[in-house]
């Protein structure tokens, strides 16, 4: 007999209920994450992940070669003589060839260097613009202009072709007080010349076939002058010269050639 007041213990059998409640309750959660595992974009093994290995220094106690520390001060700038200075920066009112033709008076019977030219360039580029010259048969090139050391103005990238496929690049910025300053020039036999961001790409052949060298040239703000700071050798698909394809050309586009951005 039951007392007043008094709570039933729970039998044999009210217990085997309650488990068999619970373990219904738990299939019912797991149910959900485990068909969610099978759906496509779930969770997945990748399998096995290689280990992963750092730099081994080779010959550690060998005394490597040093490198001179950089001229705090940058490099000089390289100003064009016999220009008018150009104002607010814009770039964009000196012509060309005018530019080029200072350059070979301030550097008159140059034949190596950044300035040197072949004697047939030079007399050519001397007829550009001249009364009755053909301005097809001037290798100063149309000009390109993209903003390349991030102070907000374009700078002014200038070709001269050379013969046997060579070309002179050549990218000019103008400072504060108006002077043209050259911060890059470099002569190379060139498949082609590309813009990519704040970046000049000149792509020319390898010594080895079927491959060719990229070398990205990029401002550098502590030597104040293009540097080539990316070289990178390219297997070209299906050449069949000695390591260069038919070079291509970039037309102007607006924002990257022939306008500001």
């Amino acid at each position: 007999m039951i007392g007043s007041g008094s709570v039933p213990s729970p039998g044999p059998g009210h217990r085997g209920r309650r488990r068999r409640v619970r373990a219904g309750l738990l299939t019912a959660l797991l149910l959900p994450l485990a068909s969610a595992c099978d759906d496509t974009g779930g969770l997945a093994g990748a399998g096995a992940t290689p280990t992963a290995s750092g730099p081994v220094h080779l010959w550690p106690g060998r005394a490597g070669a040093v490198v001179p520390p950089a001229d705090p001060g940058g490099a000089p700038p390289e100003y064009v003589p016999g220009i008018a200075p150009v104002q607010d920066q814009n770039v964009h009112v000196i012509d060309p060839a005018t530019l080029v033709q200072a350059e070979l008076r301030a550097h008159p019977n140059a034949r190596t260097g950044p300035d040197g030219m072949p004697p047939e360039t030079v007399a050519a580029i001397e007829e550009c613009g001249a009364d009755g010259a053909d301005p097809k048969k001037c290798p100063v090139l149309t000009p390109y202009y993209r903003d390349l050391t991030g102070n907000g103005k374009d700078e002014l990238i200038v070709g001269i072709e050379y013969p046997d496929q060579q070309m002179s690049v050549r990218v000019y910025t103008a400072d504060a007080e108006g002077r043209l300053n050259r911060i890059m020039a470099t002569t190379d036999t060139v498949i082609s010349v590309e813009l990519a961001g704040r970046d000049v790409i000149l792509r020319v052949p390898s010594g080895n076939a079927g491959y060719e060298v990229n070398t990205t040239w990029s401002w550098d703000e502590t030597q104040r002058s293009m540097l080539p700071a990316w070289e990178q050798i390219v297997r070209v698909p299906g050449s069949t010269g000695p390591g260069r394809t038919p070079g291509t050309s970039p037309s102007p586009s607006p924002g990257s050639a022939g306008a500001s951005r």
